[in-house]
């Protein structure tokens, strides 16, 4: 891998003790604590990539007219990085993170950052931080790239000057107290993406849009939003923020295939291959919502789960809808479920031997 992007190092004159970053480690949560540094680089049309610089953590100078404010002209991707028993720190897939978020750059009339380039970032940043990435049980470091567009200017047009930055932050395991099925509801007023809209890309207007959703969702007693296409309300896409599967009674897989409306999950493809290489029929269809309610009332479909990077994999316990309830595979995990998760996390965690390249060391 060779980056042409150059990235100047600035380290922070006070990082955080190290005494209280050990208490933050031991319950860091989600999203509430970040390392001592971050990336920035800027984008223009005349000098292309430039300006790289890693940094002491700290808040972004935003000018009140600055086109991302108004128009929303932003990506994000989100990865891991692991600590393995050997005190060794890997990443999981990152060049497919760079692919995605080239993707998303072009959907949203960014600038691609290349995929070397990308990577260095990550890389810069881990490596600076690295004491940052908590050990044990099933913690990580959590990174965020981002691009939005940093022109002040209020013109309907794309940018023409552009931030990409880097930010992480220590995680907890997503199920502290054990894998616990979660509850979906089914979102039959609010569509989450279109075709020729921007279901595809990694953007926040996405989630944005996905919140109303959500939070429906949640005065109904449900931890999760299923979204139905937007044009027949009746073919399941995905989560607000992961991609479903389901585990027929004769072993065969399904999940419901990219129409361009659906995030193509970087963890939902390495499922695909694991469950496949596990002896699995593994198909990609449209899966219709009534399929889904009648496979479970049949006992057909024996297993539902939702992936992504956050959760890796997550059962799916009951479907809840303004007329009905199900209870999917008695409320528990099922065993399909429980053997892909542990697959995964043995190979990211380095437990198993990682036959796919897809772990990237990084200190």
């Amino acid at each position: 891998m060779t980056a042409s992007l150059e990235i100047r190092r600035q380290l922070t004159e006070s990082p955080v003790p190290a005494e209280r970053r050990a208490e933050i480690l031991a319950n860091p949560g989600f999203g509430r604590f970040f390392t001592d540094h971050m990336v920035t680089v800027t984008w223009t049309p005349e000098r292309g990539w430039h300006d790289g610089v890693l940094r002491p953590y700290g808040p972004l100078s935003l000018d009140p007219a600055t086109a991302v404010l108004h128009y929303a002209q932003e990506i994000f991707e989100g990865l891991k990085a692991y600590r393995h028993e050997d005190g060794s720190v890997w990443t999981f897939r990152p060049e497919a993170n760079a692919a995605r978020f080239q993707k998303s750059a072009h959907r949203m009339a960014l600038p691609e950052l290349p995929a070397d380039d990308f990577v260095a970032a990550l890389d810069q940043l881990v490596r600076t931080d690295c004491a940052w990435v908590p050990a044990g049980g099933e913690k990580s470091l959590y990174i965020r790239p981002f691009m939005f567009a940093s022109e002040v200017f209020l013109g309907v047009r794309p940018a023409r000057e552009v931030t990409f930055a880097v930010i992480a932050s220590p995680a907890g395991s997503y199920f502290a107290a054990g894998v616990k099925p979660v509850s979906i509801w089914v979102s039959e007023d609010y569509t989450r993406a279109a075709r020729g809209g921007t279901g595809a890309a990694k953007c926040g207007g996405n989630y944005a849009a996905s919140l109303i959703a959500q939070q429906e969702a949640a005065e109904n007693g449900c931890d999760q939003v299923v979204f139905l296409d937007a044009v027949e309300r009746r073919w399941v896409e995905e989560l607000g923020g992961m991609n479903l599967y389901f585990v027929n009674d004769d072993g065969s897989i399904v999940t419901p295939e990219l129409t361009g409306t659906i995030l193509e999950g970087i963890t939902r493809d390495a499922i695909m291959t694991l469950a496949t290489e596990s002896g699995h029929k593994v198909e990609e269809r449209r899966v219709d919502i009534d399929e889904w309610r009648e496979g479970v009332a049949t006992g057909r479909i024996t297993e539902v789960f939702a992936c992504g990077t956050a959760a890796v994999v997550t059962p799916v316990g009951s479907l809840k809808w303004h007329s009905g309830e199900l209870v999917i595979g008695g409320g528990v995990a099922g065993p399909v479920t429980s053997q892909i998760r542990q697959q995964l996390l043995d190979i990211q965690y380095g437990r198993v031997e990682d036959t796919h390249g897809w772990l990237h060391r990084v200190c």
